[in-house]
């Protein structure tokens, strides 16, 4: 029996290869031809026989539509390489042996593919025994080849068919785009990827008009700019990058190889391009770009305000946004202030950034207030936080704003702005949100880096305490204690009450001072209690100003106080009437030659602010936050021998940051000092 591995892969087909219509044709040519009155064709499928093709049959298909190859007298044929002649079947002894009744006449012709194996069986049978004629037999032997070549018109066919779904299947799986075009700029095949590609350029259709797209310096495309076109012309493009801009704006990037394709006479017959989509490979290595250039910008600079143009410049110009800005959080004001601001250079558009926004006003106030980014596929949308005249005249659309926090607390916000409309994109969020962290990181440890120093200068300034301002009243004590000591009856009497004095005197500012010393540590320390409570602060400054009058009365200095008649916020009535009376006391101490004290209460937004100025003596620009580490006095106070020992400003500041305030001095006209206390009006 024919083996089963020697059939051809091929003769793996059904009843649909040759048409049914066509196989029972050729069968009913086989028949006349051979003057029989039945004409089969047989297929040979896995050891067996299956029949395509009939002319002729008394019964169903479905009997002998499917039987055994070693049941079959087609069979026989198969095990043969010469046909099968059989004038009368019931007296054939290969017949016989197949177990079967069988009557008539058969003759039977293999059908081969062209290199010979074996495919099926064309057969004429006849139900009584005669003698085949040498004109029947070469008519069967004819017919056989015609089955031959239809069928091996048709295997070609289906061979060429599952190439080409072979190679669509794969090319339909690159991850580059594939396309192919003839020899007159037809496009002939575009796998799915390409496709995918298109509609991702906005082009759904596939279409190839490039209606709005520019390459990278702005100059407009046409057809025959794109690789394939280049390729028809001659051109071998390999690892070609483009960059195209879209009608939507948006920038893409493409690795091309484009060739051209030649025929056996050497001439072109079409081209082939394959396109690689580099947009995320090149937005992955700006990404990196951007990072690096934020990390050197904030590596060398000595404050937030310096670092913050040039980390701004870094994200817009490496991610080719329009514009960016900076943020930092004053809590006790209750407002995000800017602190920087950049525009991409050429971009004319007025972008106008105010001064500060509050607590949950505008997109860095808002994202303050929720403490999560925030991002705005157009400004000009209403409600998008951004107000309607801005985000008209400053042509921008899509933005970013992500919270700049160190730990759980939100130190600022930093925004950036497209002149586009975007989808939010995860990867630069999360870019944003990391850039973020770097600026919170910077803020923190520049803030450690204060006070460390702030703590070593307060250390020095401690030992020059006790060796000045605790010694000089020690001494004092001691030297009129031993006077005491050393006088006699008259002197006691007639100098004993002075020398008390001057005693108790020093006494008391010693006591003053190891006093101001423990509130002090323990308000850093977090050990003194600051009882928040609702409380009218008009009242308390009205009640020290009027307190300070008395002390000055006669004295050539006036004090002009703008109250309102009451402004309620949480605060600790005995640590703000601390820090009020201090600063009216420094007011009227350093101005030795009069002049006048302004004093001035009023809200602002969700703040309280309170200003003291004097037109004295004054305080230099580099001595301005001198003040509030501890123990340290102006110059110009020690010039003129003032007395202090340069706690009061320190404590001030202790007791305003445990109320979430700020605490300042700010320009003033002329000559004197301006202080500026913000506290927020809302319980924290």
């Amino acid at each position: 029996m024919l083996a089963d591995g020697l059939l051809n892969p091929s003769a793996e087909l059904h009843r649909g290869v040759l048409t049914s219509d066509a196989a029972d044709q050729l069968a009913a040519l086989v028949a006349r031809a051979a003057n029989a009155p039945v004409g089969l064709i047989h297929f040979a499928q896995g050891g067996r026989l299956r029949l395509h093709g009939g002319w002729g049959l008394s019964g169903a298909w479905n009997e002998v539509a499917d039987t055994p190859i070693d049941e079959s007298l087609a069979g026989l044929v198969l095990d043969s390489d010469d046909p099968i002649l059989i004038n009368d079947l019931a007296a054939d002894e290969r017949v016989v042996r197949l177990g079967a009744a069988h009557r008539g006449a058969y003759i039977g012709h293999s059908v081969r593919d062209p290199h010979g194996a074996v495919l099926g069986v064309c057969c004429a049978c006849d139900t009584e025994p005669r003698q085949w004629t040498a004109g029947e037999i070469a008519a069967v032997a004819e017919a056989a080849q015609v089955c031959t070549l239809l069928i091996t018109e048709q295997l070609a066919r289906h061979e060429i068919d599952q190439q080409r779904r072979f190679l669509d299947a794969v090319l339909d799986s690159l991850h580059d785009g594939v396309t192919a075009c003839d020899a007159d700029g037809e496009v002939v095949f575009v796998n799915e990827r390409m496709r995918q590609m298109w509609e991702d350029a906005g082009l759904p259709g596939g279409d190839l008009p490039l209606d709005g797209f520019t390459d990278a310096d702005g100059r407009a495309l046409s057809q025959n700019d794109l690789g394939l076109f280049r390729a028809l012309r001659g051109d071998h493009l390999r690892d070609d990058e483009v960059i195209l801009h879209g009608p939507d704006r948006r920038t893409r990037h493409y690795l091309i190889d484009a060739h051209p394709i030649t025929g056996p006479d050497g001439h072109t017959v079409g081209a082939v391009q394959a396109v690689q989509d580099v947009t995320r490979r090149r937005r992955v290595e700006r990404f990196r770009t951007c990072e690096l250039a934020v990390t050197m910008a904030l590596a060398d600079a000595p404050s937030i305000e310096e670092a913050g143009p040039r980390v701004l410049e870094a994200v817009v110009d490496t991610l080719g946004w329009a514009h960016a800005e900076l943020w930092l959080v004053d809590e006790a004001a209750a407002v995000v202030r800017s602190a920087a601001q950049w525009s991409a250079p050429g971009w004319d558009a007025e972008i106008d950034v105010p001064v500060d926004l509050p607590y949950g006003t505008g997109l860095a106030g808002r994202v303050w207030q929720v403490g999560k980014p925030l991002w705005i596929r157009d400004v000009g949308q209403p409600q998008s936080l951004i107000a309607e005249e801005t985000a008209h005249t400053s042509r921008l659309h899509a933005a970013l704003a992500v919270p700049v926090r160190e730990g759980f607390e939100t130190l600022g916000v930093l925004t950036v702005f497209a002149d586009t409309v975007e989808d939010p994109e995860d990867e630069l969020l999360a870019l944003m949100s990391g850039i973020a962290a770097h600026i919170g990181q910077f803020v923190e440890r520049r803030l450690v880096d204060d006070l460390q120093r702030q703590l070593n200068r307060s250390k020095n300034e401690y030992l020059a305490l006790i060796g000045h301002e605790l010694r000089t009243p020690l001494t004092s004590i001691s030297a009129y204690t031993e006077l005491l000591r050393e006088a006699d009856e008259k002197t006691l009497v007639a100098e004993g009450p002075r020398l008390l004095e001057v005693i108790d005197r020093n006494t008391n500012q010693l006591r003053h001072i190891i006093t101001e010393l423990m509130e002090l540590s323990a308000l850093d320390a977090g050990h003194a209690d600051v009882q928040l409570a609702p409380m009218d602060l008009a009242e308390v400054v009205r009640d020290s100003v009027s307190k300070a009058r008395t002390a000055i009365d006669g004295a050539p200095l006036v004090i002009d106080d703008e109250l309102p008649e009451q402004l309620v916020l949480p605060g600790d009535r005995k640590r703000l009437r601390q820090v009020v009376d201090n600063l009216l006391g420094n007011a009227v101490k350093y101005s030795p030659d009069g002049g006048r004290i302004g004093v001035t209460l009023r809200s602002n937004g969700r703040a309280a602010e309170l200003a003291i100025s004097d037109t004295g003596l004054g305080v230099t620009a580099d001595e301005r936050e001198k003040l509030f580490t501890g123990l340290y006095r102006t110059s110009r106070a020690r010039d003129k021998a003032i007395p202090g020992t340069g706690l009061g400003m320190t404590l001030s500041r202790a007791v305003v940051s445990r109320h979430h305030g700020s605490i300042e001095l700010v320009d003033h006209e002329g000559a004197g000092t301006t202080v500026l206390v913000r506290l927020p009006m809302d319980a924290r």
